[in-house]
């Protein structure tokens, strides 16, 4: 099995995108899936062809995207991609799309296929908080897991995919408010690499209540 996990480059202002940074620290090989890493742009037309270019060079089993969520205290998995494209700031390119679909005629909404009451489990029972989400915005991190999942619902059906918001690292809160939430880049690797053993070993997603109550 081979599982494709990608992260996306700094953006905002950021010196370093602890998306990638932590996927950087996987090992090359979890569960029995060989890991293959990929570094992704952090802009709406270019993240999107990054991430097929690497389905057509490595032809995964599982695709997960990871995108940072400054402001989340911990890993949170995500449930849905909505089909809505609406930056509050510019990309790395500029672009800064409003109030447009991410793919023109495409599915309201798509469905993680990633089992994410799995990994949720999997995680918690090493000790470390996570949670589902159940949006991811609308900008790039929302914007790739739509399209991802767009692209395996048409034209890669045997594929499994799936989007993960990881918090700011530590080194990236020292210079912000006080109470600003974080994680270590260690920790956040972690949280990944008990991810990704969750995919490879759970082909459907197990049954248990989690969700939200506000």
């Amino acid at each position: 099995m081979k599982v494709l996990i990608t992260g996306f480059d700094p953006f905002g202002g950021e010196a370093v995108n602890p998306a990638f940074e932590a996927v950087k620290l996987l090992p090359d090989t979890i569960a029995g899936a060989e890991v293959i890493k990929l570094e992704i742009p952090t802009v709406f037309s270019k993240s999107g062809p990054a991430v097929e270019a690497g389905i057509e060079k490595y032809h995964p089993d599982v695709v997960i995207n990871v995108g940072q969520a400054g402001g989340r205290s911990c890993v949170t998995i995500e449930q849905v991609a909505i089909n809505l494209a609406e930056a509050r700031i510019p990309d790395n390119e500029g672009e800064q799309p409003f109030d447009e679909p991410v793919v023109k005629d495409g599915e309201p909404a798509y469905y993680a296929t990633i089992p994410v009451k799995a990994i949720v489990k999997n995680i918690r029972e090493h000790g470390i908080p996570c949670h589902i989400s159940y949006s991811a915005g609308t900008y790039v991190c929302n914007s790739i897991m739509y399209n991802v999942l767009h692209m395996t619902a048409n034209k890669y059906p045997n594929i499994r995919a799936g989007f993960i918001h990881v918090p700011f690292a530590a080194e990236q809160a020292v210079d912000k408010p006080n109470g600003t939430p974080f994680m270590s880049l260690q920790m956040i690797a972690e949280c990944l690499e008990y991810a990704v053993e969750a995919a490879v070993k759970n082909m459907e997603d197990i049954k248990e209540t989690m969700g939200e109550t506000h």
